[in-house]
């Protein structure tokens, strides 16, 4: 079996898993995990809204990862990481942006309010808005590379205010992860909060990885123009 092929067997499969692992996720969003006594039918959204931010913080992990490595190697495979990380976390946190304010109005009365949790989380999405935006300003592959290196290293220091600001600073926002107390889930919410995170998560794997092989070709492009004006 060539290459070729043994890529695109192993692409079908991933997407195969992915299209029961989003119907399994659907079928126990609405129709396994128990209705919320307080909230309703609403705290549904949850189960999107908890992956997905779980999500974006893996992604600016590799957004830093990428970076450093970057800057230790200058290779552009870290780059290319980088970029098709952020890229995926930023739609992860504009979902979490987007679900949020739709539970919040049921939840709170109100589609926002400026406390410590939805703040820091919208300074992490401008924050990556800004590092997908750096090569806007330089046509200079390896100015934009390192300038976004070190911008996705400097962002992440967001990641763990966003995480610790329901500790910090007490507000709204529930302690989703609290241990049969305030803002605990019930038992019975867990399975399918795995499931969905599952899903979440390979649906990051196989988007970065899609995006890495667009990069790649870009790169070749760009360097066969280079070496045609050249």
């Amino acid at each position: 079996m060539n290459l070729a092929l043994q890529t695109t067997v192993r692409s079908i499969c991933l997407w195969a898993v992915l299209t029961l692992c989003m119907l399994a996720s659907i079928h126990g969003v609405f129709l396994d995990a128990p209705r919320e006594r307080v909230m309703g039918d609403v705290q549904r959204i949850f189960y999107f809204h908890f992956p997905a931010a779980l999500g974006s913080f893996l992604a600016f992990a590799v957004v830093c990862f990428a970076g450093v490595s970057y800057l230790c190697t200058r290779q552009r495979r870290w780059d290319h990481l980088g970029r098709a990380s952020a890229e995926v976390g930023v739609l992860f946190c504009t979902i979490v942006l987007v679900s949020g304010p739709l539970w919040a109005k049921s939840a709170w009365g109100t589609w926002w309010t400026w406390e410590a949790r939805l703040t820091t989380m919208l300074v992490l999405w401008l924050l990556y808005i800004s590092y997908l935006m750096i090569g806007l300003y330089t046509d200079s592959r390896e100015q934009r590379a390192r300038a976004a290196a070190v911008v996705g290293i400097v962002a992440f220091l967001d990641v763990p205010i966003v995480y610790f600001s329901v500790k910090w600073w007490r507000g709204h926002h529930p302690i989703i992860l609290g241990r049969g107390g305030e803002g605990g889930l019930s038992p019975e919410m867990w399975p399918v909060v795995w499931i969905c995170l599952v899903t979440f998560l390979l649906l990051y794997g196989i988007l970065v990885g899609l995006r890495m092989s667009l990069a790649r070709a870009e790169d070749i492009v760009l360097d066969m123009e280079e070496h045609l004006q050249n």
